[in-house]
């Protein structure tokens, strides 16, 4: 292992209130529905994670490492899980946004048909990268939450806290697997590519057609708050640059970014998950 961090598996449910689906961000349509197109490649992105990392789980010899594996593939369980419950909230409200999925769900099943095991890893750990400086991201800037809806807030904290936790585990596998020669840096850089080159475009094609769904894409006020957030002043994917331009260094790892300080957070937000859970059942007891 890289770094002392051990990720944990946490069973935590969020009870979103599907009436918010919409305006959840600060009651901006326009930011709300931009992470919500984010959450909807999360479950069947996540499945694809635990089968490329559990495809080499037994070609991992060190104890810690193989501790760390299953940890990861519970974490990603518990994100598809908690993202599944939230992407039904979206679909009632937009039930265009469910055919999104499905595209996302044909294309991961080609991948899985068509390529070789290895160019699926190199697939999660450049996702998992994208995962983790956008999670640095949030976590920095607190402005990207800070009217949030709280249960939504919640579970985009979790998921920006536990993707930091285990951001290295799925590279530290393609380590021990793949190593460092020319040939696995080659298809470590065109995993990054490919994604990229798939991702974003898709990302833009699924929110510019919720946005027509709900009326929004003439809505000019809308589009500013949106500029700020990504481009603007907040800068969200202005600030991804510089961190996806290090995927390409050759000696690269995940922890070179050492940002372990933010998973201080993780109790509290525990806490606070399941507080409601705890009052339900002093409720019932009593």
């Amino acid at each position: 292992m890289s770094t002392s961090v051990m990720p944990q598996r946490r069973d935590l449910a969020f009870s979103l209130p599907a009436d918010r689906i919409n305006d959840w961000n600060g009651g901006s349509v326009h930011f709300s529905q931009f992470m919500n197109t984010l959450s909807i490649f999360f479950p069947e992105g996540e499945r694809m994670f635990i089968d490329a990392v559990r495809a080499y789980r037994d070609r991992i010899t060190e104890p810690e490492l193989k501790a760390a594996v299953t940890a990861f593939i519970g974490q990603e369980a518990m994100h598809g899980r908690e993202h599944d419950e939230y992407n039904e909230a979206l679909y009632a409200a937009v039930p265009q946004a469910r055919d999104m999925e499905r595209t996302v769900s044909r294309l991961l099943d080609s991948l899985k048909k068509r390529t070789p095991a290895a160019w699926r890893l190199s697939a999660t750990i450049a996702l998992e990268h994208y995962t983790a400086i956008m999670a640095d991201g949030l976590l920095k800037d607190p402005r990207i939450l800070e009217n949030a809806q709280p249960q939504f807030a919640r579970i985009w904290n979790w998921h920006a806290l536990e993707e930091t936790e285990h951001k290295a585990v799925a590279f530290d596998v393609w380590d021990r697997v793949m190593g460092r020669g020319p040939q696995a840096y080659a298809l470590r850089a065109f995993g990054m590519l490919a994604a990229t080159a798939i991702f974003w475009p898709l990302v833009a094609n699924f929110y510019l057609r919720i946005l027509r769904a709900e009326g929004k894409l003439t809505d000019v006020k809308g589009w500013r708050t949106l500029f700020r957030f990504t481009f603007g002043e907040v800068g969200h994917l202005r600030k991804l640059v510089l961190p996806w331009a290090e995927y390409f260094r050759p000696g690269f790892h995940p922890w070179d970014q050492d940002n372990s300080h933010y998973l201080e957070q993780i109790e509290a937000l525990v806490a606070e998950v399941e507080k409601p859970r705890t009052r339900a059942t002093a409720a019932a007891a009593a």
